[in-house]
């Protein structure tokens, strides 16, 4: 199989139907998180077409993009990240929540009833509580705890540091778990949520 890199020097050399691959590669994880961006503001109905438009500026872009800068995928992270962005400056005037079909962490263990009860009251909470976090430090939690990338790619695309990442997570999570202190007893809330990473 073919690396990213390998597949871009063959588009840019002309061989454009190479494209099709990189789209096949990384159309589900952009759309899952153009999804979880959107989700916060009730517009996930948007995000076939910001995934649509993420590939299309990519396309068009291709010829600027160098991959001594960046991976291929956090550049698209990123391309994904600013239409998303710019989408929701144009409705900037909605109320914000958090769907509550949000996707958590799940633990995989049977539950009783009460116990199913008592965990979507938590994770209901903790949607709330990341919904309240500045961009940022939203952004930074939901890439780290439900996109599963590293410090380093969240930093390419953040335009930061690594140790700002850090520091927007430490924060992030402090925050998260400041708002749910009065609700839940922080050892369950960090075996249960996944916030002790």
């Amino acid at each position: 199989m073919k690396t990213d890199s390998q597949l871009i020097r063959e588009i840019k050399d002309g061989n454009v139907e190479c494209y099709s691959e990189l789209i096949d590669r990384y159309e589900r994880k952009i759309y899952s998180f153009i999804s979880h961006m959107l989700r916060n503001y009730k517009m996930e109905a948007l995000a076939e077409d910001l995934c649509q438009e993420t590939f299309y500026k990519a396309f068009r872009s291709l010829k600027t993009f160098r991959d001594v800068e960046a991976s291929f995928s956090t550049w698209l992270y990123t391309i994904a990240r600013n239409c998303v962005l710019t989408e929701l400056r144009k409705c900037r005037n909605k109320e914000v929540y958090l769907e509550d079909s949000y996707a958590t962490p799940k633990v995989a263990v049977e539950k009783l009833p009460e116990q199913q009860i008592l965990q979507n009251e938590r994770e209901q909470l903790v949607r709330k509580a990341i919904n309240n976090l500045p961009e940022k430090q939203r952004s930074a939690l939901i890439l780290r705890e439900y996109e599963q990338m590293d410090y380093k790619d969240i930093a390419n695309l953040l335009d930061s540091t690594v140790s700002s990442v850090k520091s927007l997570l430490f924060r992030a999570r402090s925050s998260v778990r400041s708002q749910l202190e009065s609700y839940i007893q922080e050892p369950l809330l960090e075996k249960v949520e996944g916030m002790n990473k």
